[in-house]
């Protein structure tokens, strides 16, 4: 087997307000496997002060991979490999394999025939503009929208999901926030209160990671269901999991496998959650319409209840043309169409 190591530099349309910053661009790296004349790809995004590898481990290990990738793939369910890569490589083996290009796992989905219900993303940033996005996401029939919070002073903020909740019911549209660590455990519940009154759905990472006693505090004692997202990050061994979960009881994960062990590792988050009666949903995080596809590929066979976290990669201006497409809140494949790489393959 022969690897290839392709990077790429997403460009946003327009800046992306988050927790961390703003962001103007994202850096990527595909891996193309090529085999019998045959050819795998697959994407690693990870995001510097987010993913628990730094860029350097990651191009340490992209070298490594692209020196003997027989080697490496055949230890690629190992946990010690950065959760990037092992997404990475699991899409690309996994295509590998296939008799259509990115058709990653056969479904109803990848026919055409049936779609996943996701959510619509509120970016961070002025208030009118994010009643724009708002609107604009009401008025093409989501019905479950995701708040980032956390850029505005918290009263900005409450206002806009009071402005929401003044014309639409906790019935009519599913709200959901999430605050990135943003919240002080001192502060947390208090927040959590004003939150709740207003019929929010949950409420994504309240307080930073890594505080265990205070976290565990909030999920017993919070009147909104908490999403772990951040909290995962890291956390590799089965046991680990164990730990977490019962320690913390979370209500809700939020799973990406860029960040939390590739699709392998979130299948194990998802069996020890089910059998805790713990709630959760699937979800991206700025990966291109390559990565976006594959994770929408295996999230469709999970059989999501809820709406999932999953996009089109619509923000980037030099993205792949890909077959994702969004009619009304539901995400769709479109099997007459292709990937199509400019300038990148």
């Amino acid at each position: 087997m022969k690897a290839r190591i392709i990077e790429h530099d997403l460009q946003f349309k327009r800046p992306a307000g988050t927790s961390r910053g703003v962001l103007k661009h994202r850096r990527v790296w595909y891996l193309v496997l090529e085999k019998e004349g045959r050819v795998g790809v697959g994407e690693c995004a990870p995001l510097p002060g987010l993913s628990a590898e730094s860029i350097a481990e990651v191009e340490q290990a992209l070298a490594a991979l692209a020196a003997d990738p027989d080697g490496f793939c055949a230890q690629a369910h190992q946990q010690r490999i950065p959760a990037s890569i092992r997404f990475a490589v699991e899409t690309a083996l996994r295509d590998l394999e296939q008799t259509g290009p990115q058709i990653l796992f056969p479904s109803s989905f990848t026919r055409g025939e049936k779609g996943i219900r996701i959510n619509g993303l509120i970016w961070m940033g002025e208030p009118s503009f994010m009643k724009e996005q708002i609107r604009q996401k009401l008025d093409s029939g989501w019905r479950c929208i995701k708040l980032k919070i956390g850029a505005l002073q918290f009263e900005e903020e409450l206002a806009i999901l009071k402005d929401i909740r003044a014309e639409y019911s906790a019935d009519d549209v599913i709200l959901r926030v999430d605050a990135n660590g943003g919240f002080s455990p001192n502060d947390a519940l208090d927040r959590l209160g004003q939150l709740a009154e207003l019929g929010i759905h949950s409420i994504e990472q309240p307080i930073a990671k890594g505080q265990w006693q205070h976290m565990a505090g909030v999920c017993k004692q919070s009147p909104l269901d908490i999403a772990f997202d951040e909290e995962l990050i890291g956390i590799r061994e089965r046991e680990e999991k164990i730990h977490l979960l019962d320690t913390l009881a979370p209500h809700y994960l939020v799973l990406k496998p860029s960040l939390h062990g590739g699709m392998e590792g979130c299948d194990e988050w998802i069996e020890l959650a089910d059998a805790r009666g713990i709630g959760w949903w699937i979800t991206s995080y700025l990966e291109s319409n390559l990565g976006l596809n594959a994770i929408a590929q295996w999230a469709f066979l999970k059989q999501p209840s809820l709406h999932q976290g999953l996009g089109t990669g619509q923000l980037f201006t030099n993205n792949m043309a890909s077959p994702l497409e969004i009619r009304g809140e539901t995400l769709f494949f479109d099997p007459g169409k292709r990937f199509i790489f400019p300038g990148i393959f």
